[in-house]
């Protein structure tokens, strides 16, 4: 385990933050219980960011196809750096030429209750359990609820990747997955296109040359 610095250096070392407002990290509170967050981020290809604070930090995964409470879908999630607690509540225009240049709403977020455990049925610290590769947790969000499981699989590249499932039987509720299009932030009720035009005078929210990851 590092230090924070540590830990988020592969973050700072891919932005200029004389250029972007996405938050450099300089801070690290948090409340009683651990937070998450889903963010639209429309960069060279539309995917969504799934955050769970761990440790300080948000570990981070890109989905392409979004988050389903569907329990019959099976959703790739591609690990990415650990960002700061901050980004919780980023929501914006990333500029064009830096890395993940595109826009980015907030599309849920909340706070998840770490349920992990051995064999046995014995607790298990949720950082360690998704070293060990498999962790289960509940959320709390304005639109994401239940039981939900991170799985680690090892990709046809030879890298590893994960599996973002919701736990449980039965069907999906009204959500399903949100068109990212159409779809609003919980913070301020903004499409992307709404959210580009506010910042830069533009409909369109892709402007990434460096990255599409994040």
């Amino acid at each position: 385990m590092g230090t924070d610095d540590d830990r988020l250096r592969k973050y700072r070392g891919k932005r200029d933050f004389e250029r972007t407002r996405e938050p450099s990290g300089k801070s690290a509170s948090s409340g009683d219980e651990p937070r998450f967050v889903v963010q639209i981020h429309d960069a060279r290809r539309m995917h969504f960011d799934f955050r769970l604070e761990v440790d300080g930090v948000l570990k981070s995964w890109s989905i392409p196809k979004g988050p389903s409470d569907d329990p019959q879908d099976k959703r790739l999630a591609v690990p990415t750096e650990d960002h700061p607690l901050e980004y919780e509540d980023f929501e914006g225009v990333i500029p064009k030429g830096e890395y993940g240049g595109g826009t980015v709403i907030v599309w849920d977020h909340g706070t998840y209750e770490p349920l992990s455990h051995d064999r046995k049925g014995r607790p298990v610290d949720f950082e360690e359990s998704l070293e060990r590769g498999h962790a289960t947790f509940r959320l709390h969000g304005s639109k994401l609820r239940g039981e939900y499981a991170l799985t680690r699989f090892r990709g046809r590249d030879g890298e590893d990747a994960w599996l973002l499932v919701k736990k449980g039987s039965g069907r999906a509720s009204a959500h399903g997955t949100p068109d990212p299009r159409r779809a609003r932030s919980v913070r301020t009720g903004r499409t992307l296109a709404q959210v580009s035009e506010d910042e830069t005078g533009t409909g369109s929210g892709n402007g990434s040359e460096t990255g599409t990851a994040d």
